[in-house]
């Protein structure tokens, strides 16, 4: 029996200092991948999963422009030109949010032209009915010469924008360093329909609150009844003229 102790004894592995130093650092080593494993998963739940808080529609005010391009030969405008900018004042009535500025080129072959085009864009607002304390003149100089400079109508309004969009800060692929694959959407899911639907919407308070409702119309709702009523009589006679 004693010699049997013996040999077993002889036989187990004995754990030196050093081994033992080794498998502790062997489970510190485990244990910290199951942390690293963890923290992709948390930072995966702090992303919202409906695209409508990854890419919300914001308002913000932008500009919009009208460009008429001016010949260093001919100054004035065409009819197509007078015609885009009564339109633009038609369209700066309903959603500008502050006064027409028109931009003319300085130092360039068609400053003289384009100083002759501004006085008739700014007669032509006045005819569309854009009052002259909203109208103002500025002058600038442009980038690149080698270009024909443009005149230049703008106004700030209010616009919808969402975005930006292609923005892929994880990869869709499998994971190459082992972390867990979550079924959750991919962050660019979604954003571009959400910038479509901005750059649709005419009035981009539409999206923050509903418009007024105007009044109902009380000849048109009498029409309505009284014609309702008469078919109501006349489907009651058919019935009984066939038997039913």
């Amino acid at each position: 029996m004693t010699q049997t102790f013996e040999k077993a004894s002889a036989l187990r592995p004995m754990l030196t200092p050093s081994k033992t130093a080794l498998l502790v650092a062997v489970a510190i080593s485990v244990s910290g991948c199951g942390l690293t494993a963890r923290k992709p998963v948390e930072m995966q739940q702090s992303i919202p999963t409906d695209y409508r808080q990854r890419h919300p529609i914001t308002i913000q005010e932008r500009e919009a422009k009208l460009e008429i391009f001016v010949g260093p030969r001919r100054g004035g405008l065409t009819p197509i030109q007078r015609a885009d900018v009564q339109r633009f004042a038609g369209v700066w009535r309903g959603e500008g949010t502050g006064g027409l500025v028109i931009d003319v080129p300085r130092g360039t072959a068609n400053a003289r032209a384009a100083a002759e085009s501004a006085n008739e864009i700014r007669s032509a607002l006045a005819a569309a009915g854009v009052p002259g304390r909203a109208i103002a003149i500025k002058r600038y100089q442009p980038e690149d010469e080698a270009q024909l400079a443009t005149v230049r109508v703008r106004y700030p309004r209010m616009a919808a924008q969402a975005g930006p969009c292609g923005l892929w800060p994880e990869d869709l692929g499998l994971p190459h360093d082992a972390q867990p694959t979550m079924n959750r959407p991919y962050w660019n899911l979604g954003c571009s329909t959400q910038r479509n639907l901005a750059s649709l919407v005419a009035n981009p308070t539409d999206l923050v609150q509903p418009r007024g409702e105007t009044p109902a119309d009380a000849r048109r709702r009498q029409w309505v009844g009284e014609q309702y009523r008469v078919n109501a009589g006349n489907t009651i006679v058919l019935r009984q003229g066939s038997g039913q």
